[in-house]
């Protein structure tokens, strides 16, 4: 008896042991159809070319959100609950990306900080005419439609740009960015602050 328990033991060991083996074999991402589209994780490191990705808008945006959050102005703001808008990000570089990706990350992180902004110039023209709808259309009861003129002025602005500096050899490329971004009081045009981050990205072709 003590024989074939010992024995039922040791073969659930074994099959436990298989199990597990067989599960670390396994790949950790989902893979979808069969074109061998898989998950991955969205903060790992992309090195896939030279031109700005995934990796550096992350490094971007967590270094002058760290910095902004730590200057006077923007204290100031949080406890008085005044507004901040952003301006788009100038793409001054030789290639196309989206700008907007470094400037909505920002903006996101600094409402998960307390600081309250207002939407910028391109989605003003939605803002008008959803309060003209409301308004002037005929369609919306007075007293519960909102009213116009209520909007409220920003007192600070981001401001920034990305420029980017390309060397090339027969073997070697070379590209250097530079992001600078900048906090401008509105009423008086006075930089407050200013930040700036840096990344070199090299590849043999």
């Amino acid at each position: 008896m003590l024989r074939t328990l010992t024995a039922k033991r040791r073969n659930t060991l074994i099959l436990s042991l298989a199990l597990a083996a067989l599960a670390g074999c396994q790949t950790t991402s989902p893979t979808t159809g069969s074109s061998g589209v898989s998950y991955g994780d969205s903060k790992a490191v992309e090195t896939v070319t030279t031109e700005l990705g995934s990796t550096d808008i992350q490094m971007i945006s967590e270094k002058m959100t760290q910095s902004l959050i730590q200057t006077p102005e923007i204290q100031t703001l949080v406890k008085k609950r005044q507004l901040m808008m952003a301006s788009p990000v100038k793409n001054k570089t030789s290639e196309y990306f989206d700008t907007r990706l470094i400037t909505d990350t920002i903006l996101t992180q600094l409402q998960k900080n307390g600081v309250r902004y207002t939407i910028e110039s391109e989605d003003m023209q939605n803002q008008v005419d959803e309060l003209r709808r409301q308004n002037q259309s005929g369609l919306y009861n007075k007293s519960k439609s909102v009213k116009m003129g209520k909007m409220e002025g920003a007192k600070y602005r981001l401001d920034g740009s990305i420029s980017s500096i390309i060397k090339k050899t027969s073997d070697m490329k070379d590209v250097y960015y530079k992001m600078n971004l900048r906090l401008i009081e509105i009423e008086t045009g006075v930089v407050e602050w200013s930040d700036e981050k840096e990344i070199r990205k090299t590849a043999r072709r």
